[in-house]
């Protein structure tokens, strides 16, 4: 896998102060994506142990709340394994952080399906999932954490146990005691 970038200290792209990685390699092409450079798998740098431990590094202040991931596609079969290697070792090293993602693939169309792969591990690390693709006719720059209306802010754990997709609602981040 290859990546786009590395911000550090995002406020944009989930509750807090966030660490986001901009993964590259995406197959959706979303009229009017804000991130086209990405769509090619090979742009950016490889994603390397290095990158990995960069990262946690990043997220290691209190400051931070957690790690966000874009693209690109997070979810592209072939981002699968370096992503949940990365996820893997931050629930380790830094358990209390939070992660969200963000996807153009549908939570129970796609991600639940199989049609990926087997996600579950995956999954197993997510707080908070933004789904669906960017459609430009449903844009709405008033969304918080999201770009166009057809997309959803899901509750991973609960929608996992409940079996159906749970909203995210507590838009202030604290829920049940989670850090969203």
């Amino acid at each position: 896998m290859n990546y786009a970038t590395i911000k550090n200290c995002d406020i944009a792209n989930g509750p807090g102060v966030r660490v986001s990685l901009f993964v590259s390699g995406c197959t959706h092409r979303c009229k009017g994506c804000f991130n086209e450079v990405a769509w090619d798998f090979d742009y950016g740098e490889p994603f390397t142990q290095n990158t990995i431990d960069q990262i946690i590094d990043m997220l290691r202040p209190s400051y931070i709340r957690g790690l966000t991931l874009l693209g690109g596609e997070p979810f592209e079969p072939q981002n699968q394994d370096a992503v949940v290697m990365l996820l893997r070792q931050i629930k380790q090293e830094l358990p209390e952080k939070s992660i969200w993602a963000f996807s153009g693939y549908l939570f129970e169309k796609d991600i639940l399906s199989g049609r990926l792969g087997d996600t579950s591990e995956y999954l197993s690390y997510l707080d908070v999932l933004v789904d669906g693709p960017f459609v430009e006719a449903k844009k709405n720059l008033s969304l918080r954490f999201r770009g166009s209306e057809n997309q959803r802010i899901i509750d991973v754990p609960a929608s996992l146990a409940a079996g159906e997709v749970i909203l995210w609602q507590d838009w202030q981040g604290e829920k049940k005691g989670r850090n969203p």
